[in-house]
């Protein structure tokens, strides 16, 4: 469609034309080195990998592949095809899975709710086979039920084979596609969410504590998981929150328990404190207009199908610059949602995002004689 048109360029007005110029901000200095075979440090709202090692090597996981899991069953209790009241009988081969353990009594049925705690809280292998062979029949089965959405997240450097991440051939990750999990987790179940944040759970006259201990240490952190075997080394996935940011820290092969947990709070300090996110524009808010020829209408107004953050150093927010291109001569009919023209923000010579202006709005085609005259106009221009 685009191959038809002239473009014309013209800055995007209010939003980022008020920032103005701000003064030269102090450079970023930077990150911190982990010892960790490969991390990442990402935002949760734009999706930037802030510091990194080796984000995309995919690797043994251990339980950072219960956020996996779990994501699955957030989502079958989002839908109802799971309820939290469900009780199950367990399996002798959940009750017999080796690691760590949530202590469930295979001669009891339990709810659904406390194996989901087991899952989150006490990374109990027997409660994930329990709730893995309840939703999929068999380990198998939902390892088919993981892959397929790891496909719809766009998780290109990860595979499954089990709910629980004991080591298995073929199962692996990378703390990149771990990091956009927890971010999706974060984004699509808000009601569920919280439970990561659980500092201990209760079952069978047995407490366990939260394996996170950036849980105890940092009140901004409200989450995930943590991993362990001897070929994954010592794993974690977690977030914090501070003010208007989130930031995501995906650690795998880390070399003692405590190291992840001291990494991952380096990453933490360091990114809340040399970056900030705003929200620059929100989603179906008029940006601009783009002129409409044969239409029921003259124009039509352009904006964002999604509320749109931007990540940069602190202190160079005002440095900002957006500018919009769309087609000047669009035709009717014209489909609600359907893109028709791009925003970019740049910061400097850096292009920091780039995403379509899409129709607000359907124009439908104008009447025979306004047709007719705007296809003499674009005659006339040409």
């Amino acid at each position: 469609m685009y191959r038809k048109f002239r473009f014309d360029s013209r800055v995007l007005g209010l939003a980022l034309m008020a920032i103005g110029t701000a003064a030269a901000a102090a450079p970023v200095p930077s990150a911190p080195q982990l010892s960790a075979r490969s991390y990442v440090l990402y935002d949760y709202h734009t999706g930037q990998v802030l510091a990194a090692k080796d984000p995309e090597t995919p690797q043994p996981p251990a339980s950072l592949t219960k956020i996996m899991t779990a994501y699955i069953a957030f989502d079958a209790l989002q839908k109802g095809d799971l309820k939290l009241d469900e009780q199950i009988t367990i399996s002798t081969d959940a009750w017999r899975t080796g690691g760590s353990r949530s202590f469930i009594d295979p001669a009891k049925p339990v709810p659904v709710e406390v194996l989901v705690h087991g899952v989150l809280t006490q990374s109990g292998n027997d409660a994930t086979v329990a709730l893995a062979e309840h939703m999929a029949g068999t380990e198998t089965a939902f390892a088919h039920l993981m892959n397929a959405q790891a496909e719809r997240l766009g998780l290109t450097q990860s595979h499954f084979v089990n709910s629980h991440g004991l080591p298995a051939d073929d199962h692996y990750s990378s703390p990149l596609d771990m990091a956009r999990l927890a971010a999706a987790t974060v984004r699509d179940f808000p009601d569920y969410y919280p439970w990561y944040s659980l500092k201990s759970f209760s079952w069978n006259n047995i407490t366990q504590p939260n394996r996170n201990r950036l849980l105890f240490w940092d009140k901004s952190v409200d989450g995930l998981k943590t991993g362990f075997t001897d070929a994954a080394g010592y794993c974690l996935v977690t977030s914090a929150k501070r003010e208007d940011m989130r930031l995501i820290v995906s650690i795998m092969g880390s070399a003692s328990d405590r190291s992840r947990f001291q990494e991952a709070q380096a990453l933490f300090n360091w990114g809340f404190r040399f970056y900030e996110t705003h929200r620059l524009f929100p989603a179906a808010e008029k940006r601009t207009d783009a002129p409409v020829f044969g239409g029921a209408q003259r124009s039509v107004a352009l904006g964002l199908a999604e509320d749109t953050y931007v990540t940069v150093p602190r202190g160079r927010y005002k440095e900002l610059a957006a500018v919009v291109e769309v087609a000047p001569r669009l035709t009717a009919p014209v489909a609600n949602g359907s893109a028709q023209g791009t925003l970019r923000v740049k910061l400097g010579d850096e292009l920091l995002l780039e995403r379509p202006l899409v129709a607000l709005e359907a124009v439908e085609e104008g009447s025979i004689f306004r047709r007719a005259v705007d296809a003499a106009r674009l005659w006339w221009q040409e």
